[in-house]
């Protein structure tokens, strides 16, 4: 067409001054514009063949049109010209870039034909060059000076104008790498400028490679760059029939880039870093056309130093090698193209090519690279980095496998790899979980690798290299916060470490900065295991020559000993054997140490010193306002203080107490002279008797050993003899500081604290040894006389000083500390010392006003207040420890004397107590506490509320309901801390649980007994966000209701049946956990496997708070009831009845019921208990239940399910033959109505040996069920015939056993249906299954009788069905749950079989489904799925927005002249499909019936952004006769896919090159009116019966016919 419009133009005239003239006036558009560049074509044709006319016209009139319209319509198609209002609408985007790109392509004719004379071009040049640099910056402004560039470069001269190329080179480039502001520009620039400026001379294109090759900045943008080298890339690795001595023009050669590290540099970022796919393309584009370049010039090339001495090269090529190379790169580049697919299932079989890349590229003679590593860690880089989470654990486990059974060579990129990408990957906690198959507890796959790995690459490293590896490797664990799984694993990996001196002082100051990083967890076991593995990590690290024992004693502080490092532990003696072997080499500690730390290396030396220096106060620290020493020092001088006496007692062969004591005194003797002197000498430096005693509290708290060693242990009775020696002189320091007002500052309150810690521990140490004479007890009475005083004292109206105040809050505390202490000792009635004034004092304690406030000290004082110690608490909360300990001491008051003082008038109690004269006041003024109080200070008031309630929840209900709420209120909004929300919750529940609340608001049923319910289900739902509420609330309960009342009688018990419920749910508790909180109780699992070996294991107290537990819990009470007695028995009865409610009203339905749903796991668990209480159940109560039961082995439930119903029901008639009938009856139902649930039955006869083993008469019961199952025998259904059979051999098996003869005409039956089934062909799926029903565990192994245990019904079952293990309750979890006892119940705890050695087999119930496994792994793969990618030999182009021909020309694309027509379609669906079939098979464009289809998700689900790469056109259906009309002018041949009377079969058609194709309506096809408009119409041939198909695989069909058809001609014309 556009050589005809041409044609038909010089037919008019043939003046080309008047032909271009003509077209230059008039409105610009892109018609004009593209009809004036076919019309110049066409002049440079007849010139170029001599035939044009015109003389020098035709360069003049060339001149004329390019100087006087092209240049200043390019001016003018700016976004918004200079000077132009910023209001101005700029012009529509698409209309101007087609102009744009006409108005280019034209001045290009122009500068052609202007020829000699005035240099046009170098002058259009110049001035486009001067408007680009003005331009920069501006939005759109260089977008027509880079068009004029465009069109004129080709045309400069490469000699003298290669200064000009080289300017306008430069200029191009720094537009095309910006990467910001003009993006059309920049995208112009390097797709359409600079390629031209390369192919014009030599001097652009080196000055474009310069600077592409120049060292970059921090910020490198690799996406514009391999845009721009992508565009060059025919130019920069030309292949031989390209002209590769590419100099273009000045006679010297080009760049090579193959030969420059910088490019390939940028290739690999490309590859691995690039986040968009069109980059990554590019950069696999430049590797591919490289290698294909290579091979195809046959010239060895080797790339420049890549900065390694000995290292290879980043990319070489020899002929020798070709094959061997050629192999690399094509599975270099399979591999990377499949992992832009992100699916796994497609990726995991090309990964084996990864074990080939490497066995390539490591030389067999030497062991070095042969092709550079970093190369391979692309791959590795680009898994990593992918949104599947699957596959970059494939990626992470595939590169931690890489050093098993082979070793690689060292080089600097593996290892910041590892310190880089691996180990951000590795912080994501899914990676770590278990595989499938795998039992819970036996730790991450990941993990084990990540440790093999570790130790292996380690050991690989030469000595030199692992000091600052591990170095880097230990400094990136402490850059960030992890998570509780990632720092546990890369932890286990780095102990794993083989020994080696590798660290110094700077990598032990890198472990502390982990040591914090673990730290960030709430997972407390998790982060004690850690700490040990980073122990253990040091102790096989450390350099001890380089590090001394003061960086050794700093870094053990650092871990928390009440959850790693705990005395009597194996890490404990482990570190004591490595201390005691590394004494003598540790180094001497840096010029910053103090002078006698630096003059002693030993142990035993550096202890002395260490106590020393602790106790001596520096001159500046000295005064009475001075702040409380840091708690750090005294745990660090306790540490090493004990440390160092166990290492010195595992010098000696066998324990010598003596040699223990003197070494422990020569520690001790100056902490012991400081002890002494305190009772004695008021003038000792205050911070020396702060750190007397923080030292004397820690070590009381480090010295009790934990685990099985704490009975033989010498040194705690040793060290609690030398303190009982300083308890006088302690005690008599505590007193005087305490009681003589000798505390008056806000800092004085802290030290406050460390005396009654002190004073508690010494009490308490007196109590356990027994001494009732010990020092620390005669204080008791004078301290609290003491308190009394200044209590008292304190309402007589003075000012209310800083001092005044602070000494009230000390005598406040220190009144608490004493009560404390009196209550625990009241518990042992030995010690238990009453003064002769103790009626007296109590009224006095009762006299003190509740809730009174501490006021604030003067103004003037507060300010010195804060300046005083920063550090302190502010008063508010000082005012709220007072309050606390007001209620602390009402505690110990209401324990001691429950009846409160009465409050009728003329009492005879002076002082009249103020607040505390009725307990309802009482327990007001305690709910005004619960308001003022903050959280971690409200358990004293629960537990005078506990006191409280029982005595006015009879009286008044209203009030204790308050409590109720106000405190449940309390508990719900607290955060889940270790520290607070644990104690309040434990507390609470002693409160609103106790027996007495619950026993009288069963009774009365009032406002109370409905919160409690209340209370009792929200802390259930909390459950579900906190875990362990539930734990404690049926812990307590159960406690309460089992323990016998003061009378004897089982009075408590009467709560469980008023709150059955809370039993009920026990019973089937445990939610579906979500993938995060299965992999943190799997990790804690294989943690607390390990055992002792992990020293967190017995230092950290296991709460108990698994979900597990509130079962394990409610089982075992079950199992501790008698059913003899009338109430346990009743309660059992109840518990059964409510039990089958429950599962009668789970959803059944296999759409909301399926495996391991929460619906499952319910009903699972109400047959685990069921199966628990059977031995509770007469026969009475049996005949209550047996129709619920066996209704319920009809119901379609799981696999599980129905083995505890078969299991229930053959327990049952076993126990109670009179249910025979019952059980009959149950295959009286028609077969329609059974289906498959008659196997359950069937499985029950399976077993009719244990049910009928205490029958006298069996004849007629096995009669029977020989007649039952040779029916069901016969049965239509497979899986019915299977059961039928199995228990027919089962029954008949039993009957020749006992050789009963009485059967008669069955006999024959019988054996001809046995014989059948035995003789079945092997090769068969009938003979399979028959052969793995009769293995299956339950008719082959399990025993109703003998197997029925706890580890069966919760452990062995649930394994065997193919619960989740989520389901599966370990046996151990009920011998460690020792809340309760474990008594002597009718269940045993382990199975007596050999059932938990099996394994689940492979069959299943009818009802459970197939399981799939896994394909069989292979090496390597023969054949993978390959995307196709038509690159052929050019670059993918950046900018979507060119013209689809250009694009389609950039990526090799071959545009066939097929036209789709889907006006009348409507479906999106079937839409995106024509696209996507279209673009793939090359059609020219698909015309839709609306462009609004492109933003339908349906449509972009289907098309995979193939509407980006394929010409769509709008052909609303109305138009569509005119639009096929317009197509047959233009030569196309309009084509129906449709069922005619006189339509071609597709298989005869043949299809010309112009053809469209017309699809119709989904429905109704192509109407009747645009079928007479065809030319012809074409039908698929069908073999079926079904009328038509579906328009988008008619369409697909015939897309490919027409392309298979061009290709065939195309081979034929090419032959």
């Amino acid at each position: 067409m556009e050589w005809v419009l041409a044609e038909a133009l010089l037919g008019q005239s043939r003046d080309p001054r008047a032909l271009l003239g003509a077209l230059c006036r008039g409105e610009a558009s892109a018609e004009r514009v593209e009809a004036l560049h076919f019309l110049l074509q066409r002049l440079e044709d007849e010139a170029a063949r001599g035939g044009g006319g015109g003389g020098d016209a035709l360069p003049e009139a060339a001149r004329e049109v390019a100087a006087g319209y092209l240049v200043p319509l390019l001016r003018r198609l700016r976004a918004r010209p200079a000077g132009a209002p910023a209001s101005d609408p700029a012009p529509p985007a698409r209309p101007r870039r087609r102009l744009l790109r006409a108005a280019g392509a034209a001045l290009r004719a122009c500068a052609r034909l202007a020829g000699g004379g005035p240099p046009l071009a170098a002058a259009l040049a110049e001035e486009a060059l001067g408007e680009l640099l003005a331009a920069a910056g501006a939005d759109g402004g260089a977008a027509a000076a880079v068009e004029v560039l465009a069109a004129v470069g080709p045309c400069l001269r490469p000699r003298e104008d290669a200064p000009l190329l080289q300017r306008v080179a430069e200029a191009a480039l720094g537009l095309a790498l910006a990467g910001d502001g003009d993006g059309e520009a920049a995208a112009l620039a390097a797709g359409r400028l600079l390629p031209a400026l390369g192919r014009a001379g030599g001097a652009a294109l080196r000055a474009v490679w310069a600077g592409l090759v120049a060292p970059s900045g921090p910020d490198p943008r690799v996406g514009p760059r391999l845009q721009v080298l992508s565009a060059l890339a025919e130019l920069l690795l030309p292949a031989p029939g390209d002209g590769h001595g590419h100099g273009r023009g000045d006679g010297e050669a080009g760049p090579d880039a193959r030969r420059c590290a910088r490019f390939w540099r940028a290739v690999q970022a490309g590859l691995a870093d690039a986040e968009d796919a069109l980059t990554r393309k590019r950069a696999r584009y430049l590797l591919q056309r490289a290698a294909e370049v290579s091979a195809e010039r046959g010239v060895p090339c080797t790339c420049s130093s890549s900065g390694e001495a000995n290292g290879p090269s980043l990319f070489w090529w020899s002929e020798e090698k070709k094959d061997e190379l050629l192999k690399f790169w094509e599975n270099y580049i399979l591999i990377m193209e499949t992992l832009e697919g992100n699916q796994i299932h497609v990726i995991k079989p090309v990964l084996p090519k990864l074990n080939s890349l490497f066995d390539s590229a490591v030389s067999e003679e030497t062991g070095r690279w042969l092709l550079h590593p970093s190369w391979h860690l692309c791959v590795y880089k680009r898994m990593l980095e992918s949104e599947n989470k699957i596959l970059a654990k494939e990626g992470v486990s595939h590169f931690l496998q890489l050093y098993e059974g082979k070793a690689l060579p060292l080089s600097p990129e593996i290892s910041e790899f590892i310190i880089g990408p691996l180990m951000d990957a590795l912080s994501e906690s899914s990676l770590y979980g278990r595989s499938p198959g795998q039992q819970m507890g036996s730790g991450s796959p990941l993990g084990l690798k990540l440790q093999r790995f570790l130790a292996a690459y380690v050991s690989l490293l030469p000595e030199e290299l692992k000091s600052s590896f591990l170095l880097q490797f230990i400094q990136k664990m402490s850059s960030r916060h992890w998570c509780a799984v990632p720092i546990l694993f890369l932890s286990k990996a780095l102990a794993s470490v083989p020994r080696c001196r590798a660290l110094g002082p700077e990598g032990l100051l890198a472990l502390r900065g982990v040591l914090q990083c673990t730290m960030a967890t709430h997972q407390i076991l998790l982060r004690g295991a850690a700490q040990c593995h980073l122990l253990h990590a040091a102790m096989n690290l450390v350099h001890v020559e380089e590090v001394s024992l003061s960086d050794i004693s700093a870094f053990l502080t650092s871990l928390r000993q009440e959850e790693s490092l705990g005395r009597g532990t194996s890490l404990w003696t482990e570190l004591c054997d490595w201390l005691r072997a590394n004494e003598s080499s540790f180094g001497r500690p840096s010029a910053r140490g103090s002078v006698g730390l630096q003059e002693t290396c030993s142990l035993n030396a550096y202890v002395r010193s260490l106590v020393q220096e602790f106790l001596t106060s520096p001159a500046w620290e000295t005064g009475e306002n001075c702040r409380m020493p840091d708690w750090a020092d005294a745990k660090l001088v306790a540490l090493m203080v004990l440390l160092a006496v166990d290492v010195d007692g595992r010098k000696a062969q066998h324990s010598e107490r003596q040699r223990t004591q003197n070494v422990l005194r020569l520690f001790l003797d100056p902490l012991l002279d400081a002890l002494a002197k305190l009772g004695s000498n008021a003038y000792l430096p205050l911070r020396k008797t702060d750190r007397s005693l923080q030292a004397l509290l820690a070590l009381l708290r480090t010295c009790p050993p934990r685990g099985a060693r704490a009975p033989d242990d010498a040194v705690s009775p040793l060290l609690q003899d030398l303190v009982m020696s300083a308890a006088e002189s302690v005690s008599a320091f505590l007193l005087r500081r305490l009681a003589l007002s000798e505390l008056s500052t806000v800092a004085d309150l802290d030290r406050c604290q460390l005396y009654l810690q002190v004073f508690a521990e010494l009490a308490g140490l007196a109590g356990t040894r027994g001494e009732r004479g010990s020092p620390a007890l005669r204080i008791v009475s004078p301290l609290r006389d003491a308190s009394l005083r200044h209590l008292q004292g304190a309402d007589s109206g003075l000012v209310p000083t800083l001092g005044r105040q602070v000494q009230r809050a000390v005598s406040m505390a220190a009144l608490a500390a004493v009560c404390e202490v009196c209550e625990a000792l009241g518990q042992t009635p030995e010690l238990q010392r009453d003064p002769p004034d103790a009626g007296p004092t109590d009224s006095l304690l009762a006299a003190l006003p509740l809730n009174q406030r501490l006021q604030k000290p003067q103004p003037e004082e507060q300010s010195s207040l804060l300046e005083e110690s920063p550090s302190s608490p502010g008063w508010g909360r000082i005012a709220a420890q007072y309050v606390h300990d007001q209620w602390a001491c009402l505690s110990f008051l209401l324990k001691k004397n429950p009846a409160l003082p009465p409050a009728s008038e003329g009492a005879a109690l002076d002082p009249v107590p103020p607040a505390v004269q009725t307990p309802e006041r009482t327990l007001q003024a305690a709910l005004a506490a619960l308001t003022v109080l903050p959280s971690d200070r409200v358990v004293p008031v629960f537990r005078c509320m506990k006191l409280l309630v029982p005595q006015l929840l009879a009286a008044s209900e209203s009030v204790c309901v308050e409590a109720f709420d106000v405190a449940w209120k309390i508990i719900s909004t607290l955060s889940n801390t270790q520290l607070v929300f644990w104690p309040n919750l434990k507390a609470f529940v002693q409160f609103v649980f106790d027996t007495q609340v619950l026993t009288i608001a069963a009774k009365i049923k009032g406002q109370a007994y409905f919160k409690i319910k209340e209370i009792m289900h929200e802390m259930i739902d909390m459950s579900a966000v906190k875990t362990g509420v539930f734990n404690a609330l049926i812990t307590h309960c159960c406690q309460a209701w089992l323990v016998p009342a003061p009378d004897g009688s089982q009075g408590s018990f009467s709560n469980a049946a008023s709150y059955s419920k809370l039993v009920l749910e026990a019973c089937v508790f445990g939610p579906v956990f979500r993938r995060d909180q299965r992999l943190i109780q799997d990790v804690q699992t294989f943690i607390e496997n390990l055992g002792h070996d992990c020293a967190a294991n017995v230092v950290i107290e296991n709460t108990k708070r698994e979900d597990h537990y509130v079962r394990v819990c409610a089982v075992k009470f079950l199992c501790l009831l008698d059913t003899s007695r009338v109430s346990h028995k009743a309660f059992v009865e109840d518990l059964a009845i409510k039990l089958l409610e429950k599962e009668a009203l789970v959803p059944s339905s296999r759409t909301r019921c399926y495996v391991n749903s929460q619906q499952h796991r319910v009903k699972n668990r109400v047959w685990q208990v069921l199966l628990v209480l059977f031995p509770g159940f007469d026969q009475d109560f049996v005949n209550r239940v047996i129709d619920k039961i066996l209704q319920a082995g009809f119901t379609n439930s799981q696999a599980s399910i129905k083995y505890y119903i078969e299991w229930m029901i053959i327990l049952i008639l076993h126990k109670f033959p009179q249910f025979f009938p019952k059980f009959w009856d149950c295959f009286s139902r028609g077969e329609e109505n059974l289906k498959t649930s008659i196997c359950t039955f069937l499985s029950v006869l399976s077993h009719w040996d244990v049910i009928t083993q205490n029958l006298t008469e069996k004849t007629l019961a096995l009669k029977q069920a020989l007649v039952v199952a040779l029916q069901w025998g016969f049965s239509h259904n497979f899986s019915i015939r299977l059961y039928a059979l199995v228990a027919l051999h089962k029954v008949w098996g039993l009957c020749q056993a006992q050789q009963r003869g009485e059967l008669g005409a069955l006999v024959a039956v019988i054996e001809s249906s046995l014989s059948q089934v035995e003789s079945t062909p092997g090769a068969g799926n009938a003979r399979k299954n028959w052969q793995r029903i009769q293995d299956h565990f339950f008719f082959a192994s399990f025993h109703p009788l003998r197997d029925y245990c706890l580890e069966t019904i919760f452990h062995i079952l649930p394994r065997l069905a193919g619960l989740v293990e989520d389901e599966w309750i370990a046996i151990d979890k009920f011998a460690k749950f020792t809340d309760l006892p474990s008594g002597a119940g009718a269940l045993r705890y382990l199975s007596a079989t050999q059932l938990r050695e099996l394994r689940p087999g492979d069959w299943a119930q009818q009802d459970a489904g197939a399981r799939c496994g896994d394909a069989d792994q292979q090496s390597e793969w023969t054949d993978v799925q390959k995307k196709i990618l038509p690159w052929r030999h050019a670059a993918p182009d950046a900018d979507l927005e060119l013209a689809f021909q250009d694009r389609a020309a950039k990526l090799g694309k071959a545009i066939s002249r097929l036209i789709v027509v889907a006006s009348l379609i409507d479906k999106p669906t079937n839409l995106g499909g024509l696209c996507r079939t279209c673009e793939v098979f090359g059609a020219a464009a698909l015309v839709v019936g609306s462009l609004q289809c492109v933003s339908d998700k349906q449509f972009q689900q289907l098309s995979v952004s193939a509407e980006q790469w394929l010409p769509l056109v709008e052909v609303k259906p109305p138009q569509l006769a005119g639009y096929l009309r317009q197509k047959q002018a233009e030569g196309y041949t309009v084509i129906g896919v449709e069922q005619t009377a006189r339509s071609t079969a597709l298989t005869q058609y043949c299809f010309p090159e112009r053809s469209l194709l017309l699809l119709g309506n989904e429905r109704e096809g192509i109407p009747a009116g645009l079928i007479q408009q065809l030319d012809v119409c074409v039908e698929i041939p069908q073999q079926g019966v079904t009328r038509s198909l579906n328009v988008h695989v008619s369409g697909a069909l015939l897309v490919w016919e027409y392309a298979r058809q061009q290709l065939r001609r195309r081979g034929g014309a090419q032959a």
